[in-house]
């Protein structure tokens, strides 16, 4: 039995590190930013949390989305931060951290919230001086000089200004469907749903990629968040519909799809 156990412990790589395999949206819409993400963290084989909320605050204005892994040897050399922050983080958390802290600073100095492109140079700065770091970051916010705008950091620490931009694992299901769905001058309605319908198709497809899909919306008139269950979510082609367990799906009529 133990031979199987360690085995089994190989197979799912529990010891590797806490991956956000996943999907991140940003789309900008007439007035203002919709940010999306799925909830799903890895550790290898291993769904180590599905209900992970992805998308971080950094100023009452500006959010970021965030996907990537842990990288130990960035870690170690700050553990002093994690200590105080109270947990060891992935790389993008670290990141988010970071910045949240420069940007309180930069709003007690200057009286005045912070505005995404603020945010986004600060992270690029972070991320291309530290390219050991694993994480690709998605910003998004508001602000009365530049309207609603989203930035694309992706590995390496380039900046990107986008009027959408996809990023983690899942993204590369998404190209050719963001290509034809994304319009200018969608109405906040119209930008939500398509966030929505972007990540339940990367969910579908993609393995790291699951759980509950979040939205955040900036404008003018503030902060929304929402929130979509996993058995809420549309269905796509092959996928079964939601069973109260396995006995039912076993018991089932019509339980073809379980044929192997």
């Amino acid at each position: 039995m133990k031979t199987n156990k360690n085995q089994m412990d190989l197979e799912m790589n529990l010891n590797a590190p806490h991956s956000m395999g996943t999907t991140i949206i940003g789309v900008t819409y007439n007035g203002g930013v919709v940010l999306g993400a799925d909830s799903r963290t890895s550790t290898g084989m291993y769904v180590a949390n599905r209900a992970s909320d992805k998308i971080t605050q950094l100023t009452d204005n500006v959010y970021v989305c965030r996907s990537g892994s842990i990288n130990l040897s960035f870690a170690s050399t700050h553990l002093t931060l994690l200590f105080y922050l109270g947990f060891l983080a992935a790389d993008s958390q670290i990141v988010s951290d970071y910045v949240r802290y420069f940007l309180h600073q930069h709003t007690i100095q200057l009286g005045q919230s912070a505005t995404s492109k603020v945010a986004a140079n600060l992270i690029r700065l972070l991320s291309y001086n530290n390219k050991m770091l694993e994480t690709g970051l998605i910003v998004g916010g508001w602000d009365k000089y530049e309207g609603g705008k989203i930035y694309a950091i992706p590995l390496g620490g380039t900046l990107i200004e986008q009027p959408f931009a996809i990023g983690g694992s899942g993204s590369s299901y998404l190209y050719g469907f963001f290509d034809q769905a994304w319009k200018e001058g969608m109405t906040k309605d119209e930008a939500e749903q398509l966030v929505v319908k972007a990540v339940s198709l990367a969910i579908a497809r993609d393995g790291a990629s699951g759980g509950v899909v979040r939205t955040v919306i900036i404008n003018s008139e503030g902060v929304t968040r929402n929130f979509y269950p996993g058995d809420k979510l549309q269905l796509w082609h092959e996928e079964l519909e939601p069973q109260n367990s396995l006995l039912d799906l076993l018991n089932s009529s019509n339980p073809e799809p379980m044929n192997i």
